[in-house]
């Protein structure tokens, strides 16, 4: 079911259902019950009214029980019935009855009321017996015209409830509807909208509607936020690739252009190097891409692993710039965790961050650490540290600190950032004792 309104009707409809159903079934309980009380209310003043008018003496027995037992004055011919009066002499002899009485026994030697079945006839008799005339006097209803009675009467309060019902499900279908025009009204606003218009909506008044509304106005923001990078991503990615592809077109007429081998040479490893140079900034330009857009797998991978694979793959880059590279990872278990690809991706950043800051002759250490259920990763070096005043904006997209290598993309640790949030943790940047850097990966430990 994806309609809401009729969701809405249904478990309206129902609830009130439930509530008219139980009403109903407490006005036939409460109505019968009552009616009941009322019909022996009348047996008995009946039996009482023959059995004082026997003790006046100023009346004959037959008369007091056709007086005591007329019909009353009652609108429905259907109930304008006698009641049945039988007087009995407690020797069990009859003394006398009313008009249309039986004349088989209404009842034994019991007295109050009782239901009894006389000449294939239900009845509802109450017993009086007049100890000083010594007399046993009974008045009778038939059971069938008393249940009439009582169904006749039900229905009649029955029958306008049920009329009542399909009013009741009009006015709630109109109602459910005048509660969801806010809605619709808000659906019509969004659906007018340009798709570049991301203003924030108005605070509707039905307070139902504020957290919904507060919820789109929060993806408005980071939609926002995201298009505004994405233009700023693009601006600063053509500007990073237009200025090496023009170093390499600068170099390449160079080399064309000169009959001197000693400067083809030096342009053609200008071209080299900017060749090597571009390859690194598309690469990281598709890691920050990769780790922006993914989320961390549900396959572990050891860190330790990746940790000595991406000392391996740098190794050469290293020793090109007189640097070593040295891998303090202790022996024991495996330390997963969730993605072996993005951390691979941060790892690889770290590393390479850390060798163009790295002055010649020096080391590049990388360690691993646990404490309970988090596993740190850390990468140090030997360089001129970040400053203080740009701690808070090193990780940024683009942004080369000013004792960074004025040749990188300025990529590196941003793209760490990224990828250290979509595997759980974060990165840490500290100064290391005695000079240079501690880029740390904070990291959960997963289930192996």
């Amino acid at each position: 079911m994806t309609s809401i309104r009729l969701r809405l009707f249904l478990i309206l409809m129902i609830a009130t259902g439930v509530v008219w159903l139980s009403g109903v079934l407490w006005i036939q309980y409460s109505t019968r019950a009552e009616l009941r009380r009322v019909l022996d209310a009348r047996l008995a003043e009946a039996a009482q009214m023959v059995s004082s008018l026997l003790s006046d003496g100023r009346i004959d027995i037959a008369d007091a029980a056709d007086i005591a037992t007329a019909p009353r004055d009652m609108t429905e011919p259907a109930y304008s019935h006698r009641l049945s009066c039988q007087i009995w002499s407690l020797e069990g002899g009859l003394v006398g009855r009313s008009q249309g009485a039986p004349l088989s026994r209404l009842a034994g030697a019991e007295t109050g009321f009782l239901n009894t079945s006389v000449d294939g006839t239900d009845w509802r008799v109450h017993v009086v017996v007049n100890e000083e005339l010594g007399l046993r006097v009974m008045v009778g209803d038939s059971i069938a015209v008393r249940d009439r009675l009582v169904a006749d009467v039900i229905k009649g309060l029955i029958l306008p409830a049920l009329l009542i019902l399909p009013a009741l499900a009009g006015l709630i279908w109109i109602s459910v509807g005048r509660g969801l025009a806010p809605l619709d009204r808000m659906a019509g606003a969004l659906s007018a909208r340009d798709a570049g218009d991301l203003s924030p909506l108005e605070t509707p008044r039905p307070r139902e509607l504020r957290p919904f509304a507060a919820a789109l106005n929060g993806l408005f923001a980071r939609v926002a936020t995201a298009r505004e990078r994405e233009r700023d991503f693009t601006a600063f990615a053509a500007h990073e690739l237009k200025t090496p592809l023009a170093g390499l077109r600068t170099q390449a007429q160079i080399a064309a252009a000169t009959d001197e081998a000693t400067i083809r040479d030096q342009a053609l490893a200008r071209i080299a190097g900017g060749v090597d140079r571009t390859d690194r900034l598309v690469r990281q330009l598709l890691d920050l891409t990769r780790a922006e857009a993914s989320t961390a797998a549900d396959v572990t991978a050891d860190a330790a692993t990746i940790m000595r694979e991406v000392a391996a793959d740098l190794a050469r880059t290293a020793r090109s710039r007189a640097v070593d590279i040295r891998a303090d990872l202790p022996e024991g278990p495996p330390a997963p965790v969730a993605d072996g690809g993005l951390l691979r991706i941060a790892l690889r950043n770290l590393v390479e961050n850390a060798l163009a800051a790295a002055p010649e002759g020096s080391t590049v250490d990388l360690a691993l650490q646990r404490e309970g259920g988090v596993l740190r990763l850390l990468v140090m070096d030997r360089g001129a540290g970040i400053a203080d005043e740009e701690r808070a904006r090193i990780t940024q997209r683009f942004y080369r600190g000013a004792n960074g290598n004025r040749q990188g993309s300025g990529l590196g640790l941003a793209i760490v950032t990224v990828a250290a949030r979509r595997l759980g943790g974060e990165l840490a940047l500290a100064p290391r004792a005695g000079g240079g850097e501690t880029a740390t990966l904070i990291l959960p430990l997963r289930a192996s």
